[in-house]
């Protein structure tokens, strides 16, 4: 047996030993751990220290870098043996197979654990219900102790370490976690790093006069500086948060607030801050938490004359950041949340020096616009355009895809991409804001406008899946061939999320075709934002009735079901393989090919109203001239005018087995 007593001085992966402050640092945390630990500790260290090192010396060059990696490796170190021995287990697991949250298994579900089952006791009784519909991912939003009152959603958080009382305590937590591992599901909790809410420690500290606390804020004395920013500031919240700044009679100055006067965004320009934040990611961790949702990442790096958003620097903090997880806790992967431009959007999964070093998941935000897109225009050749667009990102990486989430929809439309297949961006922008708000002629949408500007006419979109297809105004008028037409438009979209690749989200309510809350403004702190009319609380009754023949819950409930067994099993859908949208040949039918060592599925998705082609030719140049859906285990054969013909909202994964 291995009875070593210190760490060796092991060659890093650049070809370069460890610095000696740091192989000490490690060496006194790991004193008295078990030599398989320290041993184990020691590769990691090896593996990825150079990553942390490159990462801090981008943001922090020099000694202050140097000092901060010191300290970050004692305190993985302390984390590792802190860890819960299931929690190693589950270290060793997926570090021998690092691919787990790419598997075609992976099908994941959001919800508030409130709206979802009361609290943290309730989603643990909700753990069958969940297997049931397939998940293996399940992402609770916020539930770390926010402020009183207002809140953004819980986005504004009071306090990192402990929970809503509501919900239940960090031991429930423990335990919730516990059981969802042993069903095969990792959790998701949020972990916000561009902001804090105004009753947070650092901040009630800074407000105390704490100059070291002051300095974790951006604080500033006049309105120069605040003004100076501001000329190239986009607004967040132009209707109930304008500005970015916020007057604070307690502190005597000028305090950055991005979303809400409430928010106080953090100075990740300031070491200390990078180290707080490290140290709640290896507590979270601890708590078994095994994916990291980076709330609100793009703003976290503040640079004058730009939009402060999607800087450098972003990506730096995020590789050291991970590499100190990797160190302590491989078993945890980071999730980018970045709604932000395509052009932005590949670089939180890593691009150039940070290729794959980066986040390990990120938002596919564009490919959910494009769904709604196309089911509005029943046109697929913006899409095509805009999808085939993206540049690649690392195979070791993978999207998260989402037919909607718990917030407004954005049409990030590029002006470049509708002008390449003859649009006006600005216009379609307002046509799916009009469609989707029920105002362009014969639109069965039932959303809500929000935050609408004046200055760039943008309009977004609030609502569940179900009222945005128009399920639920079909239902109220109780024409049930709207009905069908609206269960099928869901359906689809979801599967074309599924197809994509990497881990789709299912929002909940979204599975049993849940409407819009009409309510949603009645509770304390929603009434000026209609967000919530889009985060219904679960329905029992809805619930009961996804096992009564016929019903529209079934009909949706099984529906998802039968698409994540069906994808479970079929590898080509694995993250690593890349989605190639093909040419569209008829402008309302979307194909995305997926060539996978085994051979290759084609998706073939009619999204338009009517009986539309597919080329046969097409079919046979790919092999698959007789092959089986695997949704519904159809042959797949041209007819006689060689063309494959879709019925009209059809979706076909044609693969061979």
């Amino acid at each position: 047996m291995d009875t070593r007593t210190e760490l060796s001085a092991p060659r890093t992966g650049r070809g370069a030993t460890l610095p000696a402050a740091v192989r000490t640092a490690a060496q006194q945390a790991l004193s008295g751990a078990d030599p398989a630990l320290r041993q184990t500790f020691e590769l990691r260290l090896e593996r990825w220290y150079p990553d942390l090192a490159a990462g801090l010396a981008e943001v922090y060059p020099g000694a202050p870098g140097e000092e901060l990696a010191v300290r970050l490796i004692a305190m993985a170190a302390t984390a590792a043996v802190q860890r819960d021995p299931d929690l190693r287990r589950r270290d060793e697991a997926r570090t021998l197979r690092p691919d787990w949250f790419q598997d075609p298994a992976t099908v994941g579900y959001a919800c508030y654990a409130d709206r979802f089952a009361g609290d943290l006791a309730g989603v643990r009784d909700g753990i069958d219900y969940l297997a049931e519909l397939g998940v293996t991912y399940l992402h609770l939003m916020p539930v770390l102790r926010p402020r009183d009152g207002d809140n953004d959603g819980g986005y504004a958080v009071a306090d990192y370490r402990s929970l809503r009382p509501d919900l239940g305590t960090m031991a429930d937590l423990r335990a919730l976690a516990g059981a969802l591992h042993e069903r095969g599901i990792s959790l998701v909790l949020d972990l916000v790093l561009n902001h804090v809410a105004r009753e947070h420690e650092w901040a009630v500290r800074a407000r105390a006069g704490e100059q070291r606390y002051r300095d974790y804020f951006y604080v500033y004395d006049d309105r120069t500086m605040p003004d100076a920013y501001e000329r190239t500031l986009p607004e967040v919240f132009p209707d109930f948060a304008p500005g970015s700044f916020t007057w604070d009679d307690e502190l005597s100055a000028w305090v950055w607030t991005t979303f809400n006067t409430f928010q106080w965004d953090v100075n990740w320009a300031n070491p200390q801050v990078f180290a707080e934040y490290a140290d709640l990611v290896l507590s979270l961790a601890n708590e078994g938490v095994d994916v990291l949702r980076l709330d609100a990442i793009a703003f976290t790096w503040k640079r004058l004359g730009t939009s402060c958003q999607n800087q450098p620097e972003v990506h730096a903090l995020t590789q050291a950041l991970r590499a100190v997880a990797r160190i302590a806790c491989p078993a945890v992967v980071f999730k980018a949340e970045a709604i932000v431009g395509p052009a932005d959007l590949v670089h939180y999964l890593g691009r150039g020096a940070h290729h794959g070093r980066v986040s390990d998941l990120a938002y596919h935000n564009g490919l959910m616009v494009q769904v709604w897109s196309m089911l509005a225009a029943q046109d697929v050749r913006l899409a095509a355009h805009a999808l085939r667009v993206l540049p690649p990102v690392p195979t070791t990486t993978a999207w998260i895809t989402y037919v909607r989430c718990h917030d407004d929809i954005g049409w990030a439309i590029d002006d470049a991409d509708a002008a390449a297949v003859g649009l006006s961006g600005f216009a379609h922008r307002a046509f799916l804001s009009d469609w989707y708000s029920g105002r362009f002629w014969q639109s069965p949408a039932r959303g809500l406008v929000f935050q609408a500007n004046p200055a760039t006419g943008d309009r977004r979109i609030s609502g569940t899946a179900a009222s945005l297809v128009g399920l639920e105004d079909a239902r109220e008028r109780g024409d049930a061939q709207a009905v069908d037409a609206a269960v099928a438009r869901l359906l689809l979209a979801h599967a074309v999320v599924m197809g994509w690749g990497g881990i789709p989200v299912l929002w909940s309510g979204d599975e049993l075709g849940q409407p819009n809350d009409p309510a949603w403004d009645l509770e304390p702190g929603h009434a000026d934002d209609n967000r919530w009319a889009g985060r219904p609380r679960l329905d029992p009754a809805a619930r009961a009735r996804r096992h009564q023949t016929g019903a529209v819950e079934q009909r949706v409930f099984e529906g998802l079901a039968h698409l994540a067994s069906v994808r479970a099993a079929l590898p080509h859908l694995h993250a690593s393989v890349p989605a190639q949208v093909l040419e569209p040949d008829d402008p309302g039918v979307l194909a995305v090919l997926r060539e996978h060592p085994l051979g290759p599925l084609l998706e073939l998705v009619n999204v338009t109203t009517s009986w539309r082609p597919f080329p046969g030719r097409r079919l046979k140049d790919l092999g698959l001239d007789g092959a089986p859906d695997a949704l519904t285990g159809d042959v797949v054969h041209p007819q006689s005018d060689d063309n494959v013909w879709l019925a009209p909202l059809q979706v076909r994964w044609v693969v061979r087995a």
